[in-house]
């Protein structure tokens, strides 16, 4: 019923769901009550049909079923502080609520109204796990108590409802969450960011889409600038699922009618003038106090009756209320099985709980046994479908890389300038090698000079790149073993203490084979590669060339070009013409020689890095980790029986969703069966 539209007299009677032949849910009228408004209970018991419905959502509540995420059809209660929200719930609860300064609903108060047939009402207070019984008398003493309990006894805010049952004669069938009045100033001893906590608990009440919000205003403000029409506008832009209750309208009755009936705030379920209790009237003198206003003052006479008056409200928000579990009921019951389903789905996943030595040895082996084959295939095969996506686990290619970026630093480390020092290295070594001896032999001591010089000189590459090899290693290592042993703490923590223990003695064993490697360079010069010979001679055949250039004196070029070298300066080799053909002989062996030696220390790496990843994979690694198992930090295989925390809390959650969710399920099958029943 939009504002502005005069309300179908029919609508202020109940109706009950029943099943249509859909599938879905409709509503039927119930015959309205003939006894006088003012005198008659809020609303009729009609409540056989009605009454289901409410106590499977409340159920449903109390099964904490919104915590999965499911939304349930709820009356949210709001309104601006001081709107008249406290005495709108008392008249339509017949009870007394805490009243006075500031904030007095300070966490959810979750009201269930249940009409019953005895004369004596029963009330009780459900929170924190615990139900206590209270009465009429004492229940607004009772819900202070509860709430300082939830929320401590200063004036701050929790989101822990409380939850209030009043079962008493002629109260509407209703369950309503009353939330904090919104205030913008905080008072002494509330935080001073008081109205962002209580914005947040309304919005998340009244954003879900199965929320009917209940607005309280009272008639003395302009809607418009009211703060909880600012907020249930910002969800419910069309008002279709806002009902506004105007309260006070005795206060200020000028233009109320232009204001319910104009509508400038989009509240698309209609208005509801009430006048609440005053002082110390009963609620029934209160009620008949107000049937006479709305019948008598020259202003509010004017009001349509199908919009005044509690009893007119509290029969709106049933028929809201049942409207709305209707609809979503079926939507319910459809995301209770798909979270069921899924709950199910997600346990079956989870690794068996071991409860054996015998089964947590399979489940060790097994393990093992996956993490060997995940690493033979991305370190040694080059099959990265596990890993698609992520290129750092793509290992061989990355390997490759590695030994690519290797084999440029070693060539590109240059230990002189070809250009400005040409042969002068050379010359040095023959004269300090020269002896008594037929002077057109080459001394092979010169060679092995130079060549430890090179050496040397380049040690430092072999030995960075086994230490950056073996990092990346040690890094897919342990992610293959924690990615497949997750579940299991205790394993985890040992294949990773094994898994860098491995690798450290992995890096420390081919640091020494690469050492090694080095001093044989050093030691000796040996090569039965022909490439050799063939480059040496290659070299060689521009010796005379060079040396008659060097030595024209004619010409005396500063600078001479040398196939496969470049272009070197000359000027300081005339001071050694004796010397030269040795020195060239000595650079060009050198040079060929060089070429065998660069290609050594890739391919031998090369081969290395094959033969002991293949090892590590295949052998090594398990027998480290079963070493570190059983070691003394390890504790055996028993261990491996103790959970993660995180699968644990995991697997306790879901069985904790899993009987909820059945529980919710076996409480909206039984309303759908007597849905069923009512509508044969």
């Amino acid at each position: 019923m939009g504002g502005g539209k005069q309300a179908n007299p029919s609508m202020t009677t109940p109706n009950a769901a029943v099943l249509n032949g859909e599938g879905s849910f409709a509503l039927v009228e119930a015959e309205p009550d003939a006894v006088p408004i003012n005198c008659a209970p809020i609303v009729s018991s009609y409540n056989d049909k009605i009454r289901p419905l409410l106590d499977a959502v409340d159920k449903l509540r109390n099964l904490m079923i919104m915590d999965e995420g499911i939304q349930l059809p709820t009356i949210v209660v709001v309104g601006d502080q001081s709107s008249g929200k406290s005495s709108v719930l008392e008249s339509l609860a017949g009870i007394s609520l805490p009243r006075g300064q500031g904030i007095c609903t300070r966490v959810p108060l979750i009201m269930r109204l249940q009409h019953h047939s005895s004369p004596e009402p029963e009330l009780s207070l459900e929170y924190s796990g615990r139900t206590d019984r209270t009465d009429e008398d004492n229940v607004t003493d009772d819900i202070v108590r509860a709430t300082n309990s939830i929320a401590g006894g200063g004036k701050g805010i929790s989101n822990t409802p409380l939850t209030l049952l009043v079962k008493k004669k002629g109260v509407p069938d209703l369950t309503m969450v009353d939330l904090p009045g919104i205030t913008r100033v905080p008072i002494h001893g509330q935080p001073e960011n008081i109205y962002d906590q209580i914005k947040d608990m309304i919005m998340e009440y009244i954003k879900p889409e199965e929320s009917i919000i209940l607005n309280v205003l009272s008639a003395s403000v302009d809607f418009a600038t009211c703060e909880s029409i600012r907020m249930s506008q910002s969800v419910d832009k069309t008002g279709e699922r806002t009902l506004a209750v105007v309260t006070k309208v005795d206060k200020a009755p000028e233009g109320l009618l232009e204001k319910v009936t104009g509508d400038d705030v989009n509240i698309g379920l209609g208005y509801v003038c009430v006048r609440n209790r005053i002082g110390d009237e009963t609620y029934e003198e209160a009620r008949a106090i107000a049937h006479e206003l709305f019948q008598s003052h020259p202003l509010l006479s004017k009001i349509d009756k199908s919009i005044v008056g509690i009893p007119v409200l509290a029969q709106k928000l049933v028929q809201i209320q049942a409207n709305s579990i209707a609809r979503n009921l079926p939507e319910i019951v459809k995301k209770i099985n798909e979270k069921l389903n899924y709950c199910l789905s997600e346990l079956n996943k989870m690794p068996k709980n071991l409860s054996s030595v015998a089964e947590a040895m399979t489940a060790f082996m097994q393990i093992i046994g996956l993490a060997k084959e995940s690493l033979r295939k991305i370190l040694l095969r080059g099959e990265f479908e596990e890993y698609f996506e992520d290129r750092h686990m793509h290992c061989t290619a990355r390997l490759v890389e590695m030994l690519n970026q290797y084999s440029d630093a070693l060539h590109n480390c240059v230990q002189s300038d070809p250009k400005n020092n040409f042969l002068i290295e050379e010359i040095k070594a023959l004269e300090e090698v020269k002896g008594i001896a037929l002077p057109n032999f080459l001394p092979r001591n010169a060679f092995l000079t130079i060549l430890q010089g090179k050496v040397s000189g380049i040690s430092g590459i072999p030995i960075g790149f086994v230490e950056q090899v073996w990092t990346y290693i040690e890094e897919v290592v342990i992610s293959v073993l924690m990615r497949h042993s997750d579940n299991y703490y205790q394993l985890q923590l040992c294949a990773r203490r094994a898994g860098h223990n491995l690798m450290a003695k992995m890096k420390e064993r081919s640091i020494k084979w690469m050492t090694e490697i080095v001093d044989m360079e050093k030691l000796t010069d040996y090569t039965c590669d022909p490439e050799y010979v063939a480059e040496w001679n290659r070299l060689m055949a521009h010796q005379k060339t060079f040396i008659d250039g060097v030595l024209d004196n004619n010409i005396r070029p500063s600078t001479i070009t040398i196939e496969g070298i470049g272009e070197v300066e000359v000027e300081a080799l005339r001071q050694y013409p004796l010397m030269l053909p040795q020195a060239f002989d000595l650079k060009m062996r050198m040079a060929a020689y060089w070429k065998v030696v660069m290609r050594r220390f890739v391919d031998f790496m090369a081969l290395h890095l094959q033969l002991s990843i293949s090892n590590l994979v295949n052998k090594e690694m398990e027998a480290e980790i079963v070493n570190e198992l059983m070691g003394p930090y390890g504790g055996g295989i028993e261990r491996m029986l103790e959970e993660s925390p995180a699968v644990a809390v995991k697997r306790t959650n879901l069985n904790k969703s899993i009987r909820k969710l059945r529980d919710s399920k076996e409480v909206v099958a039984k309303i759908i069966d007597s849905i069923v029943t009512y509508g044969h």
